[in-house]
């Protein structure tokens, strides 16, 4: 075995502060204008997209440890997706909520992601092309690292 699978471990949060923490995570499915128009007028064979593609994220987050192998399972206190769209494009934003040890990043991401895959299974038949891109971090605040800002500049990483 090499020494960095010997070093895979669970952080140990126990003797962190309990806070609110809170992570905003976008990213975008893009397809083509029809594919779009049809996802928008409730046109497509399976039903709802966006209600789907909302509950999919909803419940992503709520099981992000049982698919990211060492995130600690968390009580959520809230998650929020949003949906909207461009003309090639389904914007995604998720918003997850928490008074937890740690962070809720990797639920924010993971909200983002299934929720897009769910409208690409959605429409797979139809536009097999799609393509899922710029899932990320846009923010995050809580915890003992700082604020986070995708932003840009010097106060858009955590403060140490």
């Amino acid at each position: 075995m090499s020494s960095i699978q010997n070093s895979i471990r669970m952080i140990d949060v126990g003797a962190k502060p309990v806070s609110l923490r809170t992570a905003r995570a976008s990213g975008r499915l893009v397809a083509r204008a029809e594919t779009i128009r049809r996802i928008r007028a409730g046109e497509l064979e399976k039903g709802d997209a966006i209600a789907t593609a909302r509950l999919a994220g909803i419940m992503a987050a709520k099981k992000t440890s049982d698919v990211i192998p060492l995130c600690h399972p968390l009580p959520l206190d809230a998650v929020e997706i949003t949906i909207g769209f461009e003309p090639e494009a389904v914007a995604i934003e998720a918003v997850v909520r928490a008074t937890a040890r740690t962070g809720v990043e990797m639920e924010a991401l993971v909200a983002v992601s299934a929720a897009a895959l769910a409208i690409y299974d959605m429409c797979k038949s139809i536009d097999p092309g799609m393509s899922i891109t710029a899932v990320q971090l846009e923010e995050k605040t809580g915890g003992m690292r700082g604020d986070y800002t995708r932003a840009g500049g010097p106060d858009s990483r955590p403060s140490r």
